[in-house]
């Protein structure tokens, strides 16, 4: 078995919180959608993108095991904030609840783009799923935008807020 170096220790880890953080997410938002909020057509699209969000936390769980990497030890925080700010989201209305969902892949979009370049030829389908996976993120922040997401008024502050929370929850994820 090859020795994987620090870096893509780092990014499979993060990556990891990540994706697992985004099925939270949806998980918390499904959760307020289920009891408080109704409204099917926002469930719908929220189930269907947490189908892309569980394929990426599963293949992250495998590499983890794979490789022998040791995930975050912030993961029980990430999925609390996550169930928090999915739910707390859903309860502010669609447009917060799409916000939410168009905030973090913003965030995401940049955080896999770096890793994209950073990758060299020996980690070439770690590469290709990364490749895939920010195509599947980029696909969910233009549904977020066509339902209704907006950074007008209030919801400037809690895009600043949730992308604010995001690139911390990175650089946290990356060393410990």
């Amino acid at each position: 078995m090859k020795k994987t170096s620090n870096k893509v220790e780092e990014f499979i880890r993060v990556d990891h919180a990540g994706e697992r953080g985004a099925v939270k997410i949806y998980q918390g938002q499904l959760l307020a959608l289920n009891t408080i909020i109704k409204d099917e057509s926002l469930k719908k699209t929220i189930e269907e993108m947490q189908v892309h969000e569980k394929e990426h936390c599963e293949f992250f769980e495998n590499e983890i095991k794979k490789r022998n990497i040791k995930p975050t030890k912030f993961l029980p925080l990430w999925d609390l904030l996550g169930m928090g700010l999915g739910f707390g989201s859903t309860i502010l209305g669609k447009k917060a609840a799409m916000l939410c969902t168009a905030s973090v892949e913003e965030v995401i979009d940049k955080h896999y783009l770096d890793q994209i370049n950073q990758l060299g030829p020996d980690e070439k389908e770690l590469k290709k799923k990364i490749i895939k996976f920010r195509e599947d993120e980029l696909d969910h922040k233009d549904i977020a935008y066509e339902k209704g997401a907006t950074k007008k008024g209030f919801y400037s502050i809690m895009d600043k807020i949730i992308k604010t929370g995001s690139k911390i929850a990175i650089k946290v994820s990356e060393k410990v």
